[in-house]
């Protein structure tokens, strides 16, 4: 060592003795980025997946071709499923099955399971297990579902007047309970249901309920967490008052309720389809209260994946309107996911009707774009 590097050394370390140099800035924290995808529900047709590419969707919820009538699909049909979706530069990150829909007990064909019908429902939740086992074989890493009795019932659809020529659904307690409910069924048809008559499920109370989802819930997350298979469960839609309605308490029309429901069989293989609209539609004053909900059920990683939708109005009272235009501040809900490091899609539900727009074809567009703005804003802000 030379003289000059000598005194040099000598007097940097003399000073860091002393304190009299000042300490490195510490590197700046990284920002927290925005992990949200836009998704989109899209069946294995080339030609649809071509469509949601073309609006930049690389992650769906699939729907594979099942032979037979079969309430499971082969690790064959769903290595298929994939194929098709790879080739158009998409990932199936959820499956949608066969059975376990949104749909009206009356109208299930596969209604075991809800009804407690001992054998039968014990063979379907078999054929779900299968489902687990070969979705993880193919590589399909979550599966939604429904554990729904009265389907998704509104008080009028397509008739509120809203922007330009659209038209909106609306739920309001008093005049289904008068009128009947309109349950929304396979292939868009709907048909009114009065309170009364019973369903034929007959009663089903809070407790029975609890029992059913239970039985369920004991048998299916064990396999899904053997094969780590994320099971995504979506709530009763709407939210309905606590003597129930057609003689059925829809316990999982609450918030109370949907925690309970996570803390049955605890894993991380067991949570939610968060449709951010239904869970608005159960509280009294959703612009204020929803972020909270979203900070409950996200930070303790219960939120699978987000149907992201707005409202207007409240409990038992409430429209289903265009997903710019309710009572939640939409980026001020997405801030929240990215808050609490959601990292699943985010698609739209719901579409508002049009006759100019025959299947929702240019809402769903129109969407996508403002979700894909909505995740690259946030994703550039800091608080």
């Amino acid at each position: 060592m030379n003289r000059r590097q000598f005194v040099s050394s000598s007097g940097a370390a003399a000073a860091a003795l002393t304190g009299s140099v000042t300490a490195a800035p510490a590197p700046a924290a990284t920002p927290q980025r925005a992990l949200m995808k836009v998704g989109a529900a899209a069946s294995s047709e080339d030609a649809r997946l071509k469509a949601v590419a073309r609006h930049g969707i690389k992650n769906i919820l699939g729907s594979a071709r099942i032979a037979d009538g079969r309430l499971y699909a082969t690790v064959d049909e769903l290595k298929r499923m994939r194929d098709v979706a790879e080739k158009n530069g998409i990932s199936v990150d959820v499956l949608n099955p066969p059975f376990l829909s949104a749909t009206h007990i009356d109208v299930e064909e596969h209604p075991a399971i809800m009804l407690g019908e001992s054998h039968q429902r014990d063979r379907d939740i078999e054929a779900l297990q299968t489902m687990i086992k070969n979705c993880a074989a193919a590589g399909v890493p979550c599966i939604k579902y429904n554990l729904n009795m009265l389907g998704v019932l509104r008080s009028s659809r397509g008739a509120y007047p809203g922007r330009g020529d659209s038209t909106y659904n609306v739920f309001n307690l008093k005049e289904a309970l008068v009128g009947g409910a309109v349950v929304r069924r396979p292939r868009a048809e709907s048909e009114r249901r009065p309170d009364p008559p019973l369903t034929r499920a007959g009663r089903v109370t809070a407790d029975l309920y609890w029992e059913r989802i239970t039985y369920f819930l004991e048998r299916v997350i064990p396999v899904a967490e053997e094969y780590k298979v994320r099971m995504a469960c979506h709530p009763h839609d709407p939210g309905l008052p606590p003597e129930g309605y057609q003689g059925v308490v829809c316990v999982l029309g609450t918030v109370d309720g949907l925690k309970k429901f996570v803390s049955i069989k605890e894993s991380p293989y067991h949570g939610l389809i968060f449709c951010q609209g239904t869970v608005s539609s159960m509280l009294q004053d959703p612009g204020q209260e929803i972020y909270d909900v979203i900070r409950y059920f996200g930070s303790r990683k219960k939120i699978f994946f987000v149907h992201f939708r707005n409202i207007r109005g409240r409990r038992y009272d409430f429209m289903e309107v265009g997903i710019d235009e309710g009572d939640i501040d939409m980026v001020k809900a997405m801030r929240v996911y990215k808050e609490v490091g959601y990292d699943g899609m985010m698609f739209f539900d719901h579409a508002v009707h049009a006759a100019n727009d025959p299947g929702g074809q240019q809402y769903a567009a129109f969407c996508y774009g403002y979700i894909r703005a909505l995740i690259q804003a946030v994703d550039g802000m800091t608080d």
